[in-house]
């Protein structure tokens, strides 16, 4: 259309992957394109070689170029560069910088003067060497990220971060979080019988669920009817169900995995829960336990980055160690028997949006939501102006 905004976001992995950053693209794209003055298309990657080239999800154009290697998450893709760099588009959206994708994006929309945007989605990884290089990678990319149009953080410790390490200038640094459905309705209640966990996340090492599987032992003395569901996919899942097997809880963690399409299935299933966690080493914003807040689920974190923040903001209860298992079991035994003497410490932040929270929780109630968390529509409507604003 004549007179419309032609942008590319360019992402490393796009549905069907499972994923913050995939869920990001594809709620925001499909948002962005009911704008008449924008047109969104998406450039993502296929390392398997067996997804369609080019196909068309929910009005998104979506097409893909073959990555490398295979087995290992680098994403290297050389034909990015011709897409970015063939004039069609008059902004480059780039989406996370922990891979390849990005660089061969930027260092493309650079060579055809196209002005670009990047997200960075930061997250943690497994592997101990790559995490503590972090930083360093920062400052590698900062002479790129200060070319940027802008940088769009999804948490204030990002902005911080990207600030010092990466020496991008405030006025080039933004905060735009990640949304939430704006109707979450749903006709489940927790189960009074059954005292249930949910965490969601894919299956890494640095994403924690091994520390709820550890804490199940000390939790079913005192509740012998909990289980824990863990909710994804990943290479770590075989090493968490051997974990199960050794504490002899195998009967009680429960694995499965929700299509990322499939939004009602994921909200009957965090409604469901009594409470949601998350002991993660490294969160930016994460979506799933957004949705949990958003349906008024009690919420347990690490006290690390983005989910620090939730906890500081009254939306989630902290744990300070989540390797304790005794301070995990107590933080998430008062959510599912709120009206127990839990002996040890007091392992939780402050519940300031509401200090009844845990006992509704428990009788299968669910707690206050809260209004003024962003919805995707909020974020879609923040990026449309970002968008007009760098051209």
């Amino acid at each position: 259309m004549p007179g419309q905004l032609r942008v590319l976001q360019v992402t490393p992995r796009f549905f069907p992957d499972m994923g913050g950053i995939e869920t990001h693209v594809y709620e925001t794209t499909r948002r962005l394109n009911t704008f008449p003055d924008l047109r969104v298309d998406v450039l993502t990657t296929d390392r398997a070689g067996h997804r369609p080239p080019v196909e068309v999800v929910e009005g998104v154009q979506v097409r893909r170029v073959p990555a490398w290697p295979r087995e290992r998450d680098y994403y290297i893709a050389p034909r990015i560069q011709a897409t970015v760099r063939g004039g069609r588009y008059d902004l480059v959206h780039c989406q996370g910088v922990h891979t390849a994708v990005p660089i061969i994006a930027m260092a493309a929309a650079l060579a055809a003067r196209t002005p670009y945007l990047v997200s960075p989605h930061t997250g943690g990884h497994s592997s101990a060497v790559r995490h503590r290089l972090r930083d360093v990678q920062w400052r590698v990319l900062g002479p790129l990220l200060r070319r940027a149009q802008a940088v769009l953080c999804v948490a204030q410790f990002e902005k911080e971060m990207f600030a010092r390490a990466a020496g991008v200038p405030d006025d080039r640094l933004a905060v735009i979080p990640n949304g939430v459905e704006a109707t979450t309705a749903t006709d489940v209640r927790p189960d009074p019988d059954t005292p249930t966990v949910v965490s969601v996340g894919r299956f890494e090492k640095y994403k924690g669920q091994h520390h709820l599987i550890a804490a199940l032992p000390a939790l079913l003395e005192r509740e012998p009817r909990t289980r824990l569901m863990l909710v994804g996919r990943g290479p770590y899942e075989d090493e968490l169900r051997a974990q199960s097997a050794r504490l002899g809880v195998a009967d009680q963690v429960g694995f499965t995995f929700i299509p990322p399409a499939e939004r009602q299935a994921m909200t009957d299933l965090l409604a469901g829960a009594h409470v949601v966690a998350l002991l993660s080493e490294y969160e930016a914003h994460p979506v799933a336990v957004m949705e949990a807040v958003a349906l008024g689920r009690p919420v347990v974190v690490a006290p690390t980055t983005g989910l620090g923040e939730l906890a500081d903001r009254g939306l989630a209860d902290r744990v300070d160690d989540p390797a304790d298992a005794s301070a995990v079991a107590a933080a998430l035994l008062q959510h599912l028997k709120p009206n127990l003497d839990i002996s040890g410490p007091d392992t939780s932040g402050p519940d300031t949006a509401n200090p009844d929270a845990s006992g509704s929780a428990a009788a299968g109630n669910h707690r206050t939501r809260y209004p003024s968390l962003p919805t995707w529509d909020d974020c879609a409507l923040a990026l449309a102006d970002v968008y007009r604003a760098a051209v």
